[in-house]
């Protein structure tokens, strides 16, 4: 059974291995639990049979005005259980009353962002993939 939780209390580095998949610089467990640990917001999919965080959603937000969510993952074999789907509408429902929630993504990751209420936009960014890890 999958159980969604917004804290980070009892989490620790062993839970958190098989993300970032297809990333060529890796986060290590300890700055993926920073990430989650400085994240304003934060929900957690953990499976309680065994323990394992199996997705995770963020958020960086003002709390007045404006959040934007930087990541949604879910392990590759926890895919197409609606986890991803879960973890989306629980972090809306956190970031309820909030004017614009952000989210940057892929094209081919749109139609999933749309289905759950979003519209298209256009955006910039800065890469700096030197820091990918976070190291």
């Amino acid at each position: 059974m999958i159980v969604y939780k917004t804290g980070v209390d009892g989490i620790h580095e062993g839970m958190l291995t098989g993300f970032f998949v297809g990333w060529p610089d890796v986060p290590d467990p300890q700055t993926h639990l920073r990430l989650l640990q400085n994240s304003d917001k934060r929900v957690l999919a953990i499976d309680e049979s065994n323990g394992r965080v199996v997705g995770f959603i963020t958020a960086i937000t003002d709390g007045v005005l404006s959040s934007y969510i930087p990541f949604l993952e879910v392990v590759p074999e926890y895919q197409e259980r609606g986890i991803g789907e879960s973890l989306v509408e629980r972090m809306l429902e956190e970031l309820k009353g909030i004017y614009m929630i952000d989210v940057m993504c892929d094209e081919e990751l749109q139609p999933f962002y749309e289905r759950l209420g979003m519209q298209r936009s256009q955006g910039m960014i800065i890469r700096n993939y030197h820091r990918q890890s976070g190291k």
